[in-house]
């Protein structure tokens, strides 16, 4: 996938210089990714990139990883460390290289034990950057959302293949376990998150463990919340299914799910802001009479991260921008009874929106 890294970072930076910020520093992730196109994983050997407000890059390297590094991040003033000799050298050679006494680091991605390394190697106390950082990924450019599509359309064929195999009977597990096959099969690098397949009663945990224990029988609700993940780029999708019949005590709450889904993505456009979403979209829920089955937010930000800026919900006024790529899932949840959510993945464009996603959104059967 071509991505264009000298037009990410002169982003990156123009976020540093406008918050006044030298530095900041990295570690394997969503940002690391972004800026260097290098996947690295995030283990006990500290792996640092640092970049300056100028725009040069400084990395502290696991020697294993030197060959991928070199080729890939020529750029880098890099310090390789071997396991033998420890990181702290390795990160007080960094210190040397750059000259900075002030330094931003990730705050919601990175431990404790390297932010703690890096305040000693560089004398000082890292400041947190996660809020300065927010915009940096929250526009997305043609590749990144051909990438999500094409993550999208993985998804989807493989929970249509995953439908027409399964029935009543059949666990939360074996059900999951087909999905990734047929996601696997279809070319996805893995499932974007632990995927979520539940049943019955157990939909209305919104972020339930599917259980080998439990069997969808017939007029249970099943709960697929799913996704690929392809060259870093994911799908967050959600559908809720009935097996072989619909009850009718569930059409209601179903429908109301179904309407607030509809009206949140139709109002996806150019200025319109979160907060003015999922005022509109939880009101549907709550003049319904459900709304004390109302458990979440609407939306999030979808891209390398699955749940990354802007956040869908009440209080963020910042107006939706061209290139967003967001969720609109409302849900009902009646613990131990049923749980309903409608989850699409919604690009922000110049005159309005399109919907990423394609599957069926009425209520279906299976089985």
């Amino acid at each position: 996938m071509n991505m264009n890294y000298d037009a990410r970072l002169k982003k990156l930076t123009g976020l540093m210089q406008a918050a006044d910020c030298p530095a900041v520093a990295f570690v394997p992730g969503p940002n690391f990714y972004y800026l260097t196109g290098v996947t690295l994983a995030l283990m006990e050997r500290p792996t640092i990139l640092i970049v300056t407000a100028e725009g040069r890059m400084h990395a502290a390297i696991p020697a294993l990883e030197r060959d991928r590094w070199s080729a890939e991040v020529p750029q880098a003033e890099t310090v390789f460390w071997q396991d033998s000799d420890g990181y702290a050298d390795a990160l007080s050679t960094l210190a040397h290289q750059t000259g900075l006494t002030t330094l931003a680091v990730e705050g919601n991605r990175m431990r404790q034990f390297e932010a703690a390394a890096l305040a000693r190697a560089f004398d000082t106390t890292p400041e947190d950057a996660t809020a300065m950082l927010a915009p940096l990924r929250i526009l997305k450019d043609a590749g990144e959302v051909a990438a999500i599509e094409k993550a999208v359309g993985i998804s989807e064929a493989a929970l249509t293949a995953t439908l027409a195999a399964i029935g009543a009977g059949m666990t939360e597990t074996e059900i999951r376990s087909r999905l990734l096959i047929e996601m696997l099969e279809r070319g996805a690098d893995g499932p974007a998150f632990d995927l979520i397949v539940l049943a019955g009663g157990a939909a209305a945990d919104c972020h339930g463990v599917p259980s080998s224990a439990r069997r969808v029988g017939r007029g249970d609700v099943l709960l697929f919340d799913f996704g690929a993940t392809l060259d870093g780029y994911s799908a967050d999708i959600t559908r809720t299914y009935f097996c072989e019949e619909i009850p009718d005590a569930h059409r209601a709450l179903y429908d109301t799910v179904l309407k607030a889904n509809r009206i949140g993505c139709e109002m996806v456009a150019p200025g319109v802001t979160p907060h003015d979403l999922d005022s509109a979209v939880q009101g549907v829920l709550r003049d319904a009479g459900f709304a004390d089955c109302i458990r979440h937010k609407v939306g999030h930000g979808l891209g390398l991260d699955i749940h990354e800026a802007p956040a869908v919900m009440i209080g963020n006024h910042q107006p939706l921008e061209p290139g967003m790529v967001i969720t609109i899932e409302p849900g009902l949840y009646k613990p131990d009874v049923i749980g309903v959510r409608i989850e699409d993945d919604v690009l922000v464009t110049e005159d309005g929106h399109r919907s990423l996603t394609s599957l069926p959104r009425e209520a279906q059967t299976f089985g």
